[in-house]
Formats: structure tokens, sequence, C-alpha cells
């Protein structure tokens, strides 16, 4: 069981860093990718159509796809029983933005509940786990209550996860940097 956080701006190459790591992971291991997909689709907005549809054509057609917005760490604990396999899976999930943002309007409490519940389903899983997170952190504060949320819950989250991680990469420009090679723990 590995679990591999990946974090970086828009456009930045996250998600085709992953998806070479699951396909990596799936040779070397004999695994079934399962890309566990966070964004909810809607016909009302084209261009969100068409950002889901270059990811879907991207990736193999023998991967496995799970379309999960809300029960991120569920589905996290039953992947063993989603594939035809001995070998537990290789589960990219795609990505931790986009689900928070479908739990945005959960109150302080809940959201903490629900943060604790993927950190302890990812302790868990037999699964190696690809996840990829957007950096939000590095512009102005927004000027909004909901947009100051968003950034510090998904910054708080991408800390814990990274502190449970097997590896981080920070991919920008189309360039994956190591984080555990080359970064320093800030919690000892």
């Amino acid at each position: 069981m590995s679990i591999t956080l990946i974090t970086g701006p828009s456009r930045s190459g996250k998600s085709e860093w992953a998806e070479r790591l699951a396909d990596q992971s799936a040779t070397r291991n004999q695994q079934q990718v399962v890309y566990i997909a966070t964004a909810q689709t809607s016909s009302k907005d084209a261009e969100w159509q068409r950002r889901i549809e270059k990811h879907r054509t991207r990736r193999p057609v023998v991967w496995q796809t799970e379309e999960v917005p809300l029960a991120l760490a569920d589905a996290i604990l039953l992947s063993r029983e989603s594939v035809d396999s001995k070998v537990p899976p290789c589960l990219l999930i795609d990505s931790l933005g986009t689900w928070l943002a479908n739990l945005i309007e959960q109150d302080d409490d809940s959201w903490e509940s629900s943060q604790q519940a993927l950190i302890e389903a990812l302790k868990q899983t037999e699964a190696d786990v690809i996840l990829v997170a957007e950096e939000t952190g590095w512009g102005v504060v927004p000027a909004y209550a909901s947009g100051r949320r968003f950034r510090d819950r998904l910054g708080d989250l991408s800390r814990a996860i990274g502190q449970i991680s097997t590896e981080v990469y920070l991919v920008t420009g189309g360039y994956a940097i190591s984080l555990k090679q080359l970064g320093i723990p800030i919690n000892g």
C-alpha cells in the first residue's frame, strides 16, 4: 500500500503525471486501475463537459471509472470489492479540490468529519492510492468567505494527506518535483 499526493496549479500536468504513475503501478504490480472521478457532470456547462471528456479520452479503456462526487472515503474502503483481482487495485483520485467543492456547504464540524473519514480510509486501504489536488493558496486571499473556506480547507487537507503519503509531487510547468526527496518536513 502506498499513498501518492500530486499537487500543483491548474493546467500544470498534475493529472497526466498521476495517470503515468498509475499506469506504472498497474504494470509493475499487475493491478487494476480504478479512476475515481470526483467531478459532477452538468449538461448546463459545456466547457466543464469538455474538460471531463478530455480526461476520459486520455485514460486507457482497461481502467475502471467510478464517479464519486461525495462518498470518497467509502469508495476507497470498498475499492477491493470493485475489482476482479486478488491484488488490491491502484486508485487514482482526481481531484481533491473538486471533491471539496462538492462538500463546501458543510459546516466546520461536518467537514472535519468528512476529512477525518478520508484520512482514515487512506490509512486503512490495501490499495495503492494516487490523489490529485489543486494548489489554491499561492494568490491573493479571496475577498469572499466561501473562497477563503475552500482555500483553507484544501490546504489543510493536502497537508494532512502529505504527512501520511509515501510520495508527494509538486507539478508545475509540465515538470514533477518530488517533495519527499527534496523537501524538509515541517512537522518533524
